[in-house]
């Protein structure tokens, strides 16, 4: 075993000599990255379920070269802490489980969305354990999230049962990220971001592939294409830029940045499978994105890992 002061000893941080410019592509880039998941989620001629699997196995040797290459320890990690490694693990299984599931079921701008409401639920989780109410701009996240997440999901229900079920799914995933993020909030101080995204796929993997064959899904794909574009796009490029840029930004410009993946989204599932967005729709995504930039800007840069991380 390596001691603990190997195990959370400083990793390198080459990305501080880039110039800023390149930083906000990366950061921008990475997210549209990330609103290209759920395209090739749907294009998968493998189960919602099995796609997620194959989205973390398929990235992990490359995870493991990025933390080598950036001197980040993969070994000598104090028991208690890979314990809430691997508890908020089967969080970010669940997590992934449900909004692929969710991403077939309603249309890919509110899944994105709903997928990214963490930041919402963290807000009202801070409220619960401080004993506060909110303060300012707070309370206008709130308004905004309930009034955004009502429209949508009563739209989805114009459309159909089956809809409003694939944004309760997204919802439910942007909940059990938030308990990831909580999870992990000890963790991610001693284990560098890299490291800790190989962990998190060691033990997330057999959980989403248990949850995929009980889901009774094709695992084995016969086009891997949609497969293998799944996991650049989404882990290596979405994942791996943010990483490298996240930690340069104010919230404020995260959360801007953020609200790119849901404009995406929308776009692709109205030009690729003629989602229809009407006055309506796009006011509740207006009032949720706000609610998730608001959301996004109450907390500390260092609060949370890249989604998509939904993402």
């Amino acid at each position: 075993m390596v001691s603990n002061a190997t195990a959370t000893k400083p990793t390198r941080t080459d990305s501080n000599t880039w110039p800023r410019w390149v930083l906000l592509v990366a950061l921008l880039v990475g997210n549209v990255a990330l609103a290209l998941g759920p395209w090739f989620v749907r294009l998968a001629d493998t189960g919602p379920v099995s796609a997620a699997f194959w989205r973390l196995f398929l990235a992990l040797p490359f995870l493991i070269l990025l933390a080598r290459g950036t001197g980040q320890a993969l070994t000598g990690i104090p028991r208690k802490t890979l314990i809430l490694v691997a508890l908020g693990s089967i969080a970010f299984a669940l997590d992934l489980s449900s909004w692929h599931i969710g991403i077939e079921k309603t249309r890919l701008g509110n899944a994105t969305l709903f997928g990214n409401a963490g930041s919402i639920v963290l807000l009202f989780w801070t409220f619960i354990i401080t004993r506060t109410l909110p303060r300012g701009m707070e309370w206008l996240a709130i308004v905004f999230a309930l009034g955004g997440a009502s429209i949508l999901m009563g739209r989805s229900l114009e459309i159909s049962t089956a809809t409003l079920i694939g944004d309760l799914f997204c919802l439910a995933a942007g909940l059990f990220y938030a308990v990831y993020l909580l999870t992990l909030q000890d963790a991610r101080k001693g284990i560098g971001a890299w490291s800790l995204l190989v962990w998190v796929s060691v033990f997330a993997c057999p959980v989403i592939l248990t949850l995929a064959l009980i889901n009774g899904e094709p695992v084995w794909p016969t086009d891997w294409t949609p497969i293998v574009i799944l996991f650049v796009t989404s882990q290596l490029i979405g994942q791996g830029l943010l990483v490298f840029s996240l930690r340069h930004f104010p919230p404020l410009i995260i959360g801007l940045a953020l609200l790119t993946q849901p404009a995406v989204a929308a776009v692709i599932g109205y030009s690729v499978f003629g989602e229809v967005l009407l006055p309506l729709d796009m006011f509740g995504m207006v009032l949720l994105g706000g609610a998730l930039l608001v959301a996004k800007g109450s907390q500390s840069q260092q609060s949370k890992l890249p989604k998509g991380v939904n993402g």
